[in-house]
This record gives C-alpha cells, structure tokens and sequence, in this order.
C-alpha cells in the first residue's frame, strides 16, 4: 500500500509511519518541523524512519497548498491519514491562530487534496476535547458535542465538520478518529508524563493541576498505532454499519463518514498516575498543587464499543506499564 501522512516527525505520525513501514508499506511522511516543541526530537523521529528505503520525507507546511500538492505527486497515495496539526490545549490559549491556521485551513487542504486524489480512505486525527463540557460519561460517538472548551477543540470539531460536507459532496471515504491523552515512547516534551517523569527525574517540583483530581483515559501509543491500523482497512460503507443493540454507528446516513473513539474505557485519577510514575521511578515527587486550568475538563472516558465493533480490538496496556516502557525509553535517551 501506499500512504501519505502528515506528522510524521510528530509523536504518534512517526510511531504509526514505523509500524506501516515495518510491514513493507511506501510511505511519504509531511512535517511542517514547526518549533512548538525541540526540533532536535523531530528529526531523531524521521532519522529513525528513513532507515527504511520505503519512507520519503517532505519537509512543509499544511497551509502551504503547493507544497501538499508535490508530495501528494511523489506519494500516489491508496491511503491519507492526516495527523499534523498544532496540538496542545494550554498553549491555544496563547496563540490561537496557529490552531486556527494549522488545524483548519491546514486540515481544509488536506480534504480538498484528497477530493482530487480520490484514496481509497482518508483518516483524520480528532481529539477527546472536542466533547468538551459533556457531563455523561463514558463519552459514545453519537454523543452530541457542541460545547468545546478551547480553540484547539474547536479547530478539531471543524475539521470533523468539513470532512463531511466533502464526504457527502465528493463521496470520500473519511473516518474521523478522536484519541484519547496518548502517551509512551518518543512522546512530546510538553505533555505531562515526559514533564513529570524529567522534572523527578531532576529534583524540580511537578505542577500538579486540578488539586490532582482531574482523571483522563490514558491510551498507550502502541494500542492507538493498532487500532489506527484496523481502522484502516474499514471503509466506511452501509456494508460494515454496525448493527447492534448496544452500539450506536456513527456511520453517516448521508456520506461515507464515520467517526470512531480509540480509547481503552478506564479513566485515571491524576494523583494515580503521579503515584505510578514515583513507584516506577522509584523516588517521591516534590507536588505543586494547583488549581484547574482555563479549558481543562474535569474528566475524559472513552466508550470504545463502537471501535471494538468494527475492529475487534480495544486498548489494553495498563497505564503501569505504558509507563514503565516510557521510563525506560527516557533513561536510554536522556
């Protein structure tokens, strides 16, 4: 098969790339290499994947319509799976129109590309935040999701929002995937395992926001990399609508479009995680308690019937060792 994802120099883009590489895949990886984060750790990413002699790089950025369009020609792609975008939650807060630029009018090209391409399948990486203010838990597909908190939700839930128009109008096979506070090897500096792990690590203090009451439903990257991949290879179409009781298909009536939580169903207090990390590490953290932070919700819980019913597969690494294969990849690189 052949693939063109976006972010590949990113954390997940770059552990999806190295699995479809693995299994004989040519795959054109767009990065835009944005310096939101160490671009040293982006590179790292990419040099690792251009071991492999089915893997281009294209250096760009989403918004730059010209440069998708040259590495769209060099990939002919069967599939698109568009990862990049400007991520974050806290940061939106500071520059909202970096979200606005890369989520939408980047996300825009992408679909735009794939009307003129016309894959076989086009994914799209959403986000939990785009439920928002949802009080009912766990969080079903179908659930309505109208109220998000931050401009990074908001930038997601219109890209989901436009996959469709063109979906219906140009009948392109599109799945939306809304993933659920990723975490593991290679992970971005900014997220909060690398910051806990690297501040005990370091004898600093580790924010701890929400009094450490806050709970999130943690999703190995190895589990979200596999249910991507099953993903994949289900088309939307009326042929694999679930029927179900106890499911509700978010397949649209009206295009080939779906979309579909990866997430394992176990939400976990903050101060759990915080008390796994120091067990792993074996060495206390200096706590900074913290009250909850502009946009930041309460809870996040994934219903991963939907996936599970699709694909067979639900998330399964407990957060104990998903934490334990990030620590030992730190100790080995930092």
């Amino acid at each position: 098969m052949r693939y063109l994802i976006t972010g590949t120099a990113g954390f997940i883009g770059f552990h999806l790339a190295k699995r479809l590489l693995d299994e004989g895949n040519f795959v054109v990886g767009f990065d835009g290499m944005t310096p939101y984060y160490d671009v040293a750790l982006k590179e790292k990413r990419h040099a690792i994947l251009a071991r492999s002699n089915g893997f281009k790089p294209f250096v760009g950025m989403l918004e730059d319509k010209a440069a998708l369009d040259k590495a769209a020609e060099l990939a002919d792609p069967d599939v698109i799976v568009h990862l990049a975008a400007q991520a974050g939650v806290r940061y939106s807060l500071e520059n909202p129109r970096s979200y606005v630029d890369s989520n939408i009018t980047g996300s825009f090209n992408i679909i735009e590309l794939a009307r003129a391409l016309k894959p076989k399948h086009l994914l799209l990486a959403s986000t939990s935040s785009v439920y928002g203010a949802n009080e009912k838990m766990p969080f079903a597909e179908s659930d309505k999701a109208d109220e998000q908190m931050t401009i990074y939700a908001a930038t997601k839930k219109s890209m989901e929002l436009m996959a469709h128009s063109y979906a219906h109008l140009f009948d392109i096979p599109t799945t939306a995937f809304r993933f659920f506070t990723v975490y593991g090897p290679w992970g971005r500096p900014d997220m909060a395992l690398f910051k806990f792990v690297d501040a005990v690590r370091h004898d600093r203090p580790i924010e701890i926001y929400g009094e450490g009451r806050m709970s999130r439903d943690f999703t190995y990257i190895d589990d979200l990399v596999e249910g991507i991949v099953r993903l994949i290879g289900v088309v939307p179409s009326e042929e694999n609508r679930v029927a179900s009781d106890t499911v509700v298909d978010t397949l649209s009536r009206n295009a080939p479009f779906r979309v579909v939580n990866i997430g394992g169903g176990t939400s976990v207090e903050l101060m759990h995680f915080v008390e796994i990390i120091e067990a792993t590490l074996g060495k206390p953290a200096i706590r900074k308690m913290l009250p909850m932070q502009p946009g930041d919700v309460h809870r996040t819980f994934a219903d991963p019937g939907l996936l599970v019913a699709l694909t067979g597969f639900k998330p399964q690494i407990p957060v104990e060792e998903g934490v334990r294969r990030f620590v030992e990849w730190y100790q080995e690189n930092y």
